[in-house]
């Protein structure tokens, strides 16, 4: 791997955390009467002035991106429609940020339903690209070791996707804002466990490029 492209996986995992943190600020009370267990996150964005889950969002899909780098420079197993997906994911998210929704109690506009889209091609996207990833990651022997762990935060996105679906339509969007939260935990997971094995096989790499010559 090339020297910069070495820091790929540390600069996908620092954005990816420092996104999560965001997150987590962002929805320390932007408004006294929105309750995050009734609210998804991107109405908590329009109503957080500050713009701290946007940024949240902008840095989620940045850091993805950057896995995807790293993830194609180490030669893994994401060719084709995983791949894809995985652009797809962090592509969505940077637009979703960009174009907001309408806030609590207003009707839909154009870029309303852009980023309702929007939205919904980032959340199908990860839990399928862990799916078509299971097989691929499983047949590699340098990332056997996460191919389970993989598949169970992608069950866990595909039962996210099945309740949020539910939740949004004839569930009266009731509990929905605690349903998304738990469908994202998920999808974060899915990329921390990718980056870390990541980090893993190139300190590895480089502990024993090191070691070698004393040997």
């Amino acid at each position: 791997m090339a020297p910069l492209k070495r820091f790929y996986p540390l600069i996908s995992c620092s954005l990816i955390m420092f996104s999560v943190v965001a997150i987590v600020v962002g929805q320390f009370d932007p408004d006294p009467y929105l309750d995050p267990m009734n609210v998804t996150i991107s109405e908590y964005a329009v109503a957080d002035r500050g713009g701290v889950t946007e940024v949240a969002m902008v840095a989620m899909g940045l850091g993805s991106l950057v896995l995807l780098a790293a993830l194609r420079a180490a030669g893994a197993p994401i060719r084709g429609l995983p791949e894809r997906l995985l652009m797809v994911w962090s592509g969505a998210l940077i637009v979703a940020a960009i174009i907001p929704t309408t806030p609590i109690g207003m009707d839909m506009t154009l870029t309303a339903e852009i980023h309702r889209w929007v939205s919904v091609a980032a959340f199908v996207s990860l839990p399928a690209a862990g799916a078509l990833l299971v097989p691929r990651l499983a047949s590699d022997e340098r990332w056997k070791a996460v191919s389970r762990p993989v598949e169970w935060v992608a069950l866990a996105g595909g039962l996210g996707l099945l309740a949020i679906t539910y939740v949004a339509l004839p569930g009266d969007r009731v509990m929905i804002g605690l349903v998304e939260r738990g469908l994202l935990a998920a999808e974060v997971a899915l990329l921390a466990v990718l980056a870390a094995r990541l980090v893993r096989l190139q300190w590895v790499r480089a502990t024993t490029a090191t070691l070698a010559p004393i040997s």
